[in-house]
């Protein structure tokens, strides 16, 4: 039952990070929960040393005050900025460790990804909170530690469950890899299997869109698919074109926080194939996980929220490792 929770939290958060178009905001919260979840019940991660949540209370006592208001502030403007800067904090702990490698700026770095280019968003409201920090707090607050509160906080404000992150992560010196980023991501079209063989190696959706080319053939072809939602995806995915338009991950709330896609999943409404393998109706490996999650919100919220401070973890640097960078673009 771990394993199989944690392969639903964790393909939750995955499929709103596995879209590669700039308006598949959301997705990055259905991939997100499915991380997730599959990472909250992975081997127990404890706070790594140098952590703690009052890292700043003295270093820059405003810091919260700040992510909290610019984030909230890029969120009323664009409502797409909430999943978007989730998905950068997954994009970011799940390659190398949350370490803001995926903010640099560099031939052949992370953002030129098959699962980033052209998709990854959001650096803009993190340089301007770092603009904002550095001019309150100048060289305290890590690149780092600044993507994982503006994704908390987007998570919250549109309505999710808010976690005690841990803050003193350092930034990576080390150049970032595309390659690596290919190979640590997961992509629309994973099966169980694949998702507990990627996470498991971690030690371990909710909102979003994807792109027609990666529905097409659920829509057409695969018959564990209610057959008005199969109709519903065909009527925005042609056979032949239309790459490009956009399906929902939840069509319940798309803009919402909830557990609305477990409810879509249990009614075989499920946009990618890697998102209805989580649940067969048969008594599969991850049904039970999702028709819990489907019937008791407050579950899924519990399990997201351990899951995200459990991710929040991942190969952290802290202490002397790594840097406080002034610019997050910048590899050192």
């Amino acid at each position: 039952m771990l394993i199989t929770s944690n392969i639903i939290q964790v393909k939750a958060i995955l499929n709103s990070f596995s879209m590669s178009s700039s308006k598949n905001y959301m997705a990055s919260f259905t991939s997100l929960c499915m991380f997730l979840l599959l990472l909250s019940f992975t081997t127990t991660t404890h706070a790594q040393s140098g952590l703690s949540t009052n890292f700043y209370d003295s270093r820059c006592p405003n810091f919260n005050t700040i992510v909290q208001s610019v984030t909230r502030n890029a969120i009323a403007n664009d409502q797409r900025m909430g999943a978007l800067l989730l998905r950068l904090h997954f994009h970011d702990c799940f390659v190398g460790g949350c370490d803001a490698s995926v903010l640099v700026d560099i031939q052949g770095g992370e953002k030129q990804s098959v699962h980033n280019v052209g998709s990854l968003q959001g650096f803009d409201v993190i340089d301007f909170i770092k603009q904002q920090v550095e001019a309150t707090c100048p060289g305290v607050v890590s690149c780092s530690d600044i993507v994982a509160l503006a994704a908390k906080e987007s998570v919250v404000a549109l309505g999710g469950p808010s976690w005690n992150l841990e803050f003193g992560r350092r930034d990576s010196i080390l150049t970032p890899s595309a390659g690596a980023a290919d190979t640590n991501l997961p992509f629309g079209s994973d099966n169980v299997r694949d998702l507990v063989s990627l996470f498991s190696r971690k030690g371990a959706h909710t909102l979003g869109q994807a792109r027609c080319l990666r529905f097409r053939d659920r829509a057409y072809n695969e018959r564990n698919i209610l057959p008005a939602y199969a109709q519903f995806l065909q009527s925005i995915c042609p056979l032949n074109g239309g790459d490009n338009n956009l399906g929902p991950l939840d069509v319940r709330s798309p803009n919402v926080f909830n557990n609305d896609y477990f409810v879509g999943l249990t009614n075989f409404e499920g946009l990618l194939h890697s998102d209805q393998v989580l649940f067969t109706g048969r008594g599969g490996q991850t049904d039970r996980t999702v028709q819990l999650y489907a019937i008791n919100e407050g579950a899924f919220f519990n399990d997201f929220a351990a899951a995200m401070l459990k991710m929040s973890r991942l190969g952290v640097q802290t202490g002397n490792r790594g840097t406080i960078k002034s610019n997050c673009r910048a590899l050192r």
